[in-house]
């Protein structure tokens, strides 16, 4: 029973700290809690994911496809806060603004957000409002529907997650949103993320074995974007995962929508 309990409050912190659920008013960002959170970061992806799904499906029911598909959207967004659009959006400031690490770190550090930054959330928005209303275009299966929009949460925040795992944290006065996932994680923690992470993606695996090879570009994106942060900040920040599972969002709407027209 002690073991449950200290389970569910890793939960619930995991939960408390990625999204704007209301959790137990006991819970707070205990640092030791907050790194093996880790664990549970893909399956606060499904957590999302369903509630996305419930809202595109009641408001296809009152409204037009497109509708619906905008307040799945948003949804999303009110779920965590925006937490990792505003990754996303930091990243492009920094490093279409900045040519130093030092330069780099101070803007995204800035809580004001530049014309890089507006940008990019345009074209995240706009992708995946045309990439997803044209995707369920092509499918009336609501299992189908539901095993999406779980999956490309879960697989953007494993994809995302796994830089932490593998490389090291950038900022020396350790100021960051990623402070409490970036100190310390174990084999629980990785194993929770793969096996949360992956699941939707094998039950879509079994409708079609093609849904395989999403992991392809997902691979790529996390070799490429590591890569990319190493070189220009020497790790990452949280800004930077925030980035990552943003594009590998958009990647997995892409690609489920160009097997779809295959299948």
């Amino acid at each position: 029973m002690k073991n449950m309990k200290k389970e569910i409050d890793i939960f619930f912190t995991a939960l408390m700290f990625y999204t704007r659920i209301p959790c137990p008013s006991y819970i707070n960002h205990d640092s030791e809690i907050l790194n093996k959170a880790t664990r549970y970061f893909s399956l606060v992806g499904w957590i999302v994911g369903v509630i996305s799904f419930m809202t595109f499906y009641i408001s296809s029911i009152f409204f037009d496809q497109s509708i619906a598909v905008i307040l799945s959207l948003l949804s999303g967004v009110l779920i965590t806060g925006a937490f990792h659009e505003d990754g996303l959006a930091d990243v492009v400031d920094g490093f279409g603004g900045g040519w130093t690490k030092q330069k780099i770190l101070e803007i995204m550090k800035d809580s004001r957000l530049g014309t890089y930054g507006v940008i990019s959330i345009f074209f995240l928005f706009f992708i995946k409002y045309i990439t997803l209303n044209s995707l369920f275009t092509n499918t009336e299966n609501w299992l189908h529907i539901l095993l999406i929009f779980v999956s490309y949460h879960a697989l953007a925040r494993l994809t995302s997650i796994n830089i932490v795992f593998t490389s090291q944290y950038s900022r020396e006065d350790m100021n960051s949103k990623s402070k409490p996932v970036a100190k310390n994680f174990g084999i629980r923690e990785i194993f929770g993320v793969y096996f949360f992470g992956i699941l939707p993606l094998l039950c879509l695996i079994y409708l079609d074995f093609k849904f395989s090879f999403i992991l392809i570009p997902l691979s790529l994106l996390y070799y490429f974007s590591k890569r990319y942060f190493e070189k220009w900040i020497e790790g990452y920040t949280g800004d930077c995962l925030g980035a990552v599972e943003q594009l590998a969002e958009c990647i997995c709407m892409l690609y489920y929508l160009a097997i779809w027209n295959y299948i």
